[in-house]
């Protein structure tokens, strides 16, 4: 019986620090065998809590085996995986053996809520409770959001966010459901604390979690798949599990939706739901890694002679909530291309006009135009009267038809930059559709694709999900906007509704393309030979009706 002298706050199953350990030849020969070998140490002394079965050995599937292995063997490691396939129970047991078999390593398990990291070390803990005492280390310290062993190993649970661990060094990060962390705390996250934890040689980072849209964990997972960057990607399909097979999941489907379904076991980053654009076209957008990036800046094509730059500008008021933002379009031809933006939501109104002012001139003195409903009113301001800026758009305001765009008006109607009114957005909102989903623009910038995966219908409008944001959005939908007006078709030569209309009739003249003609008796037969606009000749079939043919 084990008295209260050498256990930890008088917890039976767990062992006090600096209590001296005799050991046997077996246990001896055992603890090295657990220390060189996770995947016998897990199987043999692990134990989970089963719904079912209640405490019972940790029997892992194969393709649990392979993600320990995969751990072990490198140092990052991302892991996209369905729902209930028993992910979190697999790396809280690698770290358990982690902590126990390496001294004075820090870990730090991170999910998206606070309670959730808790949950997951109350289970390690768990586990860690039914070891048996020559395998545990001497507790030091044990509470619900952090535990200190003997050896110096410690593990500490918090949310995601940039000041979970900031300050400190640790030797693996563990990041749980990251797809469902908010885009702009993954982003603080990766810019303030990752480049301090992966610096090391030896130090971690695991990433396991289900899609949720296509945020900062799609970009990690997409550019591990195309060797972007150094994780080791591990894809596991929900038949894989044992006891899920069609006519699970067609129960399944019928108790939540074919959407959940495919989110949340087939593993597609879909965007949120009834999003602007069709999640077909949005599975399709692809983004590419910029020429250049710096400060928020991002360049993906370089200034070309004697092209046609268009930018569009919106101004936040410099806090964290929203961002300022800019797109350069190259209007030079159909399809429009996205070559550079701009985005942080730091920036000071006062210092946005330079950012915009570089940037036009050195993509040949772009076109700018600037939303002004709020604080932008006084960016434009700035281009206009204190930079000379010569190539801003204006808008003036003209009764029931709305805005019209222009680059010079007088009189009082007249406007720097576009109010972003009702039937601008509905226009905006309605062009922008068309011209992504027929391959009218070009987008390959993941900021831009991230927010499109959660722009979505809000009463009669459009807007950004909860806990997202829309402000590249709202350069595109003003963009779409003003590819309508006459003065965009005439500083770009392009009518791209007129080339829609067009690409559409062709399509369906070749749809219907006539192998001949049918007469009916109806027509003139008289029908001589044709030749259409391509120079292609056409001679009539005349079909006798009293003929057998």
């Amino acid at each position: 019986m084990q008295t209260n002298e050498f256990t930890y706050l008088g917890n039976p199953n767990l062992k006090k620090a600096n209590v001296q350990q005799e050991w046997t030849k077996k246990q001896l020969q055992e603890y090295a065998r657990c220390m060189e070998d996770p995947l016998y140490f897990i199987q043999t002394y692990v134990r989970i809590v089963s719904l079912d079965e209640g405490l019972i050995p940790f029997k892992m599937y194969p393709f649990q085996k392979e993600m320990v292995g995969t751990f072990h063997k490198n140092r990052f490691t991302i892991c996209k995986l369905p729902r209930q396939s028993g992910k979190s129970t697999t790396m809280i047991s690698y770290l358990l053996h982690y902590s126990l078999f390496n001294p004075s390593v820090n870990i730090a398990i991170l999910a998206n809520k606070a309670a959730t990291a808790r949950d997951l070390l109350g289970r390690l803990q768990l586990a860690y409770e039914h070891l048996p005492k020559w395998l545990q280390q001497g507790v030091m310290s044990w509470n619900k959001g952090s535990l200190e062993l003997e050896n110096g190993s410690k593990i500490l649970a918090s949310s995601t966010s940039a000041s979970a661990v900031r300050g400190g060094s640790y030797n693996i990060i563990f990041l749980d459901e990251f797809a469902y962390v908010p885009s702009n705390v993954a982003e603080q996250f990766f810019s303030s604390v990752y480049p301090t934890i992966s610096s090391g040689k030896s130090t971690k980072v695991m990433i396991v979690s289900t899609p949720h849209g296509m945020n900062m964990f799609y970009k990690l997972w997409t550019d591990a798949e195309e060797k972007r960057n150094t994780y080791i990607p591990i894809e596991v399909h929900w038949s894989e599990v044992p006891g899920r097979d069609d006519k699970w999941k067609q129960e399944t489907i019928a108790n939540t939706s074919e959407q959940q379904f495919q989110t949340e076991f087939e593993c597609e980053f879909l965007g949120s739901i009834d999003t602007l654009i069709t999640p077909r076209k949005l599975r399709t957008l692809a983004y590419k890694t910029p020429l250049q990036s710096n400060a928020g800046l991002e360049i993906y094509e370089q200034p070309k002679k004697d092209h046609t730059y268009f930018m569009v500008a919106d101004v936040s008021r410099g806090t964290k909530n929203d961002y300022s933002a800019y797109i350069v379009f190259d209007v030079t031809q159909v399809p429009y291309r996205v070559v550079a933006k701009f985005r942080d939501n730091e920036i000071k109104p006062l210092l946005f006009p330079q950012k915009i002012y570089h940037v036009a001139r050195a993509y040949n003195l772009a076109f700018v135009l600037i939303e002004v409903n709020d604080i932008g009113e006084q960016v434009a301001n700035a281009m206009q009267f204190d930079m000379e800026y010569d190539n801003l758009v204006m808008a003036s305001m003209r009764g029931r038809a709305g805005q019209i765009m222009g680059g010079g008006f007088s009189g009082g109607r007249a406007q720097l930059g576009v109010r972003t009114t009702k039937a601008v957005k509905k226009i905006g909102c309605s062009n922008l559709k068309q011209l992504l989903e027929s391959d009218k623009i070009i987008v390959e910038d993941f900021d831009c694709i991230n927010e499109l995966s959660t722009f979505i219908v809000k009463g009669s409008s459009f807007e950004a999900d909860d806990g997202c944001n829309d402000d590249l959005v709202a350069c595109m939908f003003i963009f779409g906007w003003a590819t309508d007006q006459t003065y965009f078709k005439e500083l770009t030569n392009n009518d791209v509704r007129e080339q829609m209309f067009k690409d559409q009739q062709d399509q369906l003249e070749q749809d219907m393309a006539p192998f001949g003609f049918v007469v009916n008796g109806l027509e003139d037969e008289n029908i001589g030979e044709m030749v259409d606009e391509y120079g292609t000749k056409w001679n009539p079939i005349v079909r006798n009706y009293n003929s057998n043919w």
